[in-house]
Parts: C-alpha cells; sequence; structure tokens
C-alpha cells in the first residue's frame, strides 16, 4: 500500500508542472505560486494522513494552493495590483480543474506551453530561461539543473531569482506568442523540452535512472511544438530524438534495477512504433534542408535504433555526424559523445586520446559520465587501475542510486579482471 508521502512525491513528479502553470497565470506571479503549491503539499501531508488520499489529488492541490495564494494576497496586499490579482484568482476557475479531472489539453491554450514561451522571453538571457523553466515547469531542484549547467548550485539559485525578478518587473506576458514572434524564442524552447527529457532519461539524484513522468512531459511538450510550428524542422528534429530514444527505455534497466548498456540491451524489448515515428520524422525534417544541431542528433539516433545488432551499428557514420554536430553546436559534451562513438568506430585508444584533452576532461571534471565514459576505455585497454580510478571518481559524483549500483558493480569487474591478470 503506498504512504502519503510516497503517493504526494508521485503526484508532485507527474503534475507539478500542469498545476504551478495553472496558478501562474491565475496569479501571474511566480514565486507566489511556487510558495502557495508548497503550502498545499504541506497541507495535503496531514489532510490526506487523517481523510485518506483524495480521488484527484492533482485537483485537490490545485484548489488547496490557489486558496492559500488567495490568503497569502489578502495579507499582503498593496494597490490596485494587488486587488487586480486577488479578483483573478476569486474567480473559479472551471477549465484548470476540468482539465486536470479529465487529462485533456489543446496546444495554444496549453498552460504549460505558455509557461515556456513566457519563460522564454527574449528579455531574459538564454541560460536563464532555460533554467527558469525547468525549475518550474520540471520541478527540478536548484542542485538538478545546477548539474544539467555544470555550474555551482549558489550561481544557478542566483540566476532564478534574478530571472523571476526580470519578468515581474518587466511585466512580461503569460501567453504563447503570435506567430512572428515564435522564431525568436524557440531555441530557448527547444533546450528546455530537451533538458526536461534529459533529466528524465538519466535522472541525476532519487532511487530510479528513469523519471518516466519527466520523459512523458518532454515527449507531450515536444508533440505541441510541432503542432505549433508543423514546418519548423529543428522542432521535427527534437521529437524525433525525443521519441527515438525513449523507444529503448524498457530495456535500460535489468531486472535488478541497473543501468544495461547499449551493446547489451535486448533489441526485441525496443518500442518499435516509437522508432518508425522517429524515423520518419527525421526524414520529414531533413528534406526541409535546412539542417540544425536537434536533427543531427536525430540522425545519431536513428542509426542506433535500425541496427537489429549492436555490431551492425554504423560507428563510422555516427562519429562523422558527432563531427557534425559540433560544427552546431560546440561543446565539451558534444566531443566527448564523439570520443565514445571514435572508440568504437576505430578503437578505444583512439577515443580515450580526443577525451584526454583539456577540452574535454579539463571542463567535464565534475560531469560524472566523462568519468564513466573513461572508465570503460580504460577497462578495454586492460589499464584496471586507472580504469577503477574513472569509476571510483564517477561514483563519487553520482547520487542516483540506480547509477552507483551499475558504478559499483563495473568496479568490482575491474577489480575481478585485475586479480585473475596478476
Amino acid at each position: 500500500m503506498t504512504s502519503v508521502p510516497e503517493s504526494i512525491e508521485q503526484v508532485f513528479r507527474r503534475e507539478h508542472g500542469r498545476i504551478i502553470a495553472s496558478l501562474i497565470r491565475a496569479c501571474g506571479d511566480f514565486d507566489l505560486a511556487e510558495d502557495a503549491l508548497q503550502d498545499a503539499f504541506v497541507q495535503a501531508l496531514d489532510r490526506w494522513t487523517e481523510h485518506g488520499v483524495p480521488d484527484n489529488p492533482a485537483a485537490w492541490l490545485t484548489t488547496a494552493a490557489r486558496a492559500r495564494a488567495i490568503d497569502r494576497l489578502r495579507r499582503a496586499r498593496r494597490g490596485a495590483e494587488k486587488e487586480a490579482s486577488l479578483s483573478e484568482l476569486t474567480t473559479p476557475d472551471e477549465g484548470v480543474l476540468a482539465m486536470l479531472d479529465q487529462g485533456h489539453d489543446s496546444s495554444l491554450e496549453d498552460d504549460r506551453l505558455r509557461l515556456i514561451f513566457t519563460c522564454c522571453h527574449p528579455a531574459l538571457n538564454l541560460e536563464a530561461q532555460v533554467a527558469l523553466t525547468l525549475r518550474t515547469l520540471g520541478g527540478l531542484s536548484t542542485t538538478e539543473i545546477a548539474r544539467a549547467f555544470l555550474v555551482p548550485e549558489p550561481t544557478m539559485g542566483q540566476r532564478l531569482v534574478r530571472a523571476k525578478h526580470k519578468i515581474r518587473a518587466a511585466r512580461i506576458p503569460y501567453q504563447t506568442p503570435p506567430e512572428h514572434l515564435l522564431a525568436e524564442r524557440l531555441t530557448a524552447v527547444l533546450a528546455v523540452v530537451y533538458l526536461i527529457f534529459n533529466e528524465g532519461y538519466a535522472a541525476s539524484a532519487g532511487d530510479d535512472l528513469i523519471r518516466r513522468d519527466l520523459c512523458g512531459e518532454a515527449i507531450r511538450l515536444g508533440r505541441l511544438l510541432t503542432a505549433l510550428m508543423p514546418q519548423e524542422p529543428e522542432a521535427l528534429g527534437l521529437l524525433a530524438l525525443l521519441l527515438l530514444h525513449d523507444a529503448r527505455r524498457g530495456a535500460r534497466i535489468s531486472t535488478a534495477g541497473v543501468p544495461v548498456l547499449l551493446e547489451a540491451q535486448d533489441r526485441a524489448s525496443w518500442d518499435q512504433a516509437a522508432i518508425e515515428e522517429g524515423s520518419a520524422l527525421v526524414e520529414r525534417a531533413l528534406r526541409m534542408r535546412r539542417p540544425g544541431p536537434y536533427q543531427v542528433q536525430a540522425a545519431i539516433a536513428a542509426l542506433h535504433a535500425q541496427a537489429a545488432t549492436p555490431e551492425q551499428t554504423d560507428w563510422p557514420q555516427i562519429a562523422a555526424l558527432y563531427s557534425v554536430l559540433a560544427s552546431f553546436s560546440p561543446s565539451p559534451v558534444v566531443e566527448l559523445n564523439r570520443a565514445a562513438a571514435v572508440a568504437m568506430a576505430y578503437g578505444a585508444e583512439f577515443g580515450l586520446a580526443l577525451i584526454d584533452r583539456p577540452m574535454v576532461a579539463g571542463a567535464l571534471d565534475q560531469y560524472r559520465w566523462l568519468h564513466t565514459t573513461r572508465g570503460e576505455l580504460l577497462r578495454r585497454l586492460a589499464r584496471w587501475e586507472e580504469a577503477a580510478a574513472a569509476y571510483t571518481r564517477a561514483l563519487q559524483l553520482s547520487d542516483n542510486t540506480a547509477e552507483r549500483a551499475f558504478v559499483t558493480q563495473q568496479l568490482a569487474a575491474i577489480r575481478t579482471a585485475a586479480g585473475e591478470e596478476r
């Protein structure tokens, strides 16, 4: 039987973005919406323990949070602006509760889509746009967002505070912009959706490697974006990328809850419908002849998904595509992925040489995937002590239970192999 704290955690993960978006639309204040929702969760812990979890916990939380927001405004209201906000909040919003009850969404009227475009207003810099949306819509902690950006947590906290203040001070409207203004926010919007998916696909903390709620939310938002901008190839490319990655979800975790490497996954369990849809989207996007980074990444994912066996994977082509991706989006992470592909195509020693360049190893020292990749290549080269050191460093950087179990397993195998060689 699920406990009340577990039920609250589940509804937070599943419905946080939907509830917070409706609250921000109603009151127009990020901090007030977040505080009110936090109050509602605290209230739920007490009420649900006494009376049981309601049939529709998301609707219960939305109603409770709106009431808490009204209480906060009544205590703090000053002037006509607060009165106007109070009047809007007090007006019954049957549409929001109906949406929660029925699970119904529409692209242009979806609160979460409006929230993304509000956060991604060009008055904010790109990193602030992405970070703020991840915090509000994705429900990611400041720690998780700081890891995604490879910056210290206090730095990210300050960016979030400044971004919310600027939205309030500049009176940035909470709305989907008109069609002629969509393009100027597209880069940030796509980045937000991709990072939400990435946090779901490989959670940085917690017990589960995969957060299906975040993966599902990212794919849902990707579909909304393609409906809103059907002739935008990068939106199509992003949706294709998400579908192709998500198609492998069921094979990525063993029955013991430990990650399974791509080459060892049961390909028969991959979602063929998602692979077919993703592959078709890639082809449709590429035919538009306006290539971009998400289309290139989707093409790489399609090559992985379409290989019937690990041996049939076209690693030279994947390595070449990573070089193309680096021309669109030069970054240490892209170089790390290119190095891994080169290792598979031409040998572990060539990939390791690319990883150990300062522009990669130096820049990504706090990035756990750098050390697991190095550890794997060093293991293949039978450089046991160095491989163990790399995996030990990865273990120090990971807060995810499933991932830590995998790294511990790899360390044990390396030490056993080293002992046998002696």
